[in-house]
């Protein structure tokens, strides 16, 4: 009995599966975008075309085609393709695919690929459980996430694939996945409605392709043509992609502080609005902000401490939304200021010197002198008040052992001229 309905209900599911689902292609001239991975005479592709596809992982923002070039991949090869999710998997699965694996390889010569959806959600020991498989070639190892696989897979599991980076679809890519989904549905949309359904699905085909469904599915009910208003109402999901402890959050923040440190006031409020929006802690955002102040500006505006530490206490005090105002308004004087590295150089050549030469102790003349036999050691002798004799100006005050070196080189610019 229960074969009985696991046959009717996959001879059912190829109609009751999302479209997205339903429109997943099986063979590599049907995917749609990644052509610096796919494309033709790139080494995946001639890998596929070959059957030869060595342990890889796919990694991208959801929707980009991970998990359809795997089933590609499945429909191309003679090996025997096992599926799984990192996030359910277990130790035990893993070591029970080995077992299969190994006992096919034995007893029919037939290789396997193992797919892990959600790779970076399996922890070390998982990980490590695959090691010795990948690396004997017992299994081909085929990952899909959606995190920086440099910051989640294990170096060892990392060293023995190949990572195949794939971006968010372009409008143009979207265009053909949404056409070819509209007459999947027997719907005809305008070119302005592709567009906008384009742009509403963020680059994730997966997206794009949900919200043409229930927008047809809306259009339909109401007797009527899919309309922008049925694509609006559909597209409730914001189509914004970040993690705020992950890949995304570090170039994104990166990308804040270089456009700021580049006097691009537009590109670092964009950045900014982008963190704001995805939920980024914004005293994170601040942070960054003061030391920016200091590392990239410095002497060459004083005041822009003063505004970045303002808007850090701003933000205490008020607290979001509205102290998106305060970030704003920093962001803004930060990426007009005058540029000057020189504070962070000065720095840094001092911190050198201590760790080449140690703590040096001050000269005898400058060191403290306040207590009782402090003369008699020479400490304080020979000191020169600058306030009552202007010589006191001109002398060097470093250990006799660094006398001459040059910290603080201004940077001409600003204040600093």
């Amino acid at each position: 009995m229960t074969d009985l309905f696991s046959d009717a209900a996959a001879q059912r599911l190829p109609v009751s599966a999302p479209l997205a689902s339903r429109m997943r292609p099986a063979h590599l001239e049907d995917f749609v975008g990644q052509e610096q991975v796919v494309g033709s005479g790139t080494a995946l592709a001639l890998a596929i075309a070959e059957d030869r596809v060595g342990s890889s992982i796919f990694y991208g923002p959801p929707g980009s085609g991970k998990t359809t070039l795997a089933h590609i991949i499945a429909e191309s090869s003679g090996a025997v393709f096992e599926e799984h999710s990192a996030v359910s998997a277990s130790v035990a699965d893993v070591r029970a695919v080995l077992q299969r694996a190994r006992e096919r390889l034995g007893a029919e010569g037939r290789r396997t690929i193992l797919f892990l959806d959600e790779i970076h959600r399996f922890n070390k020991a998982q990980q490590d459980a695959l090691l010795p498989a990948v690396e004997q070639g017992l299994v081909t190892l085929i990952g899909a996430t959606t995190e920086n696989p440099y910051f989640e897979v294990n170096s060892a599991l990392l060293s023995r694939c190949q990572v195949y980076v794939l971006e968010p679809l372009t409008g143009a890519d979207l265009a053909v996945i949404i056409e070819r989904g509209s007459a999947e549905l027997e719907t005809t949309l305008s070119d302005e409605l592709v567009g906008l359904l384009s742009q509403k699905a963020g680059g994730d085909a997966r997206t794009a392709l949900n919200i043409l469904e229930l927008a047809s599915r809306t259009a339909r009910a109401d007797g009527t043509a899919v309309t922008e208003r049925h694509v609006e109402d559909a597209a409730r999901k914001r189509p914004l992609v970040y993690d705020k402890g992950g890949d995304r959050h570090y170039d994104f923040s990166s990308a804040f502080i270089k456009s700021m440190r580049g006097s691009d006031p537009d590109a670092a409020l964009y950045y900014l609005a982008a963190m704001l929006e995805s939920g980024e802690d914004p005293r994170f955002l601040a942070r960054r902000m003061v030391i920016f102040a200091s590392e990239d500006i410095g002497n060459a505006d004083p005041r822009a401490l003063q505004v970045a530490v303002a808007a850090a206490h701003a933000l205490e005090h008020v607290g979001l939304p509205e102290a998106r105002l305060n970030l704003a308004q920093a962001t803004i004087y930060l990426a007009r200021a005058p540029k000057s590295n020189a504070v962070i150089r000065a720095i840094e050549a001092a911190l050198a010197d201590v760790r080449t030469h140690g703590a040096i102790r001050p000269p005898k003349f400058l060191r403290d002198a306040h207590y009782l036999g402090a003369k008699r050691l020479g400490h304080g002798t020979d000191y020169v008040y600058p306030h009552s004799d202007p010589a006191g100006f001109d002398i060097d005050y470093l250990p006799e052992e660094l006398r001459g070196r040059t910290y603080y080189e201004p940077s001409g610019k600003g204040e600093e001229a």
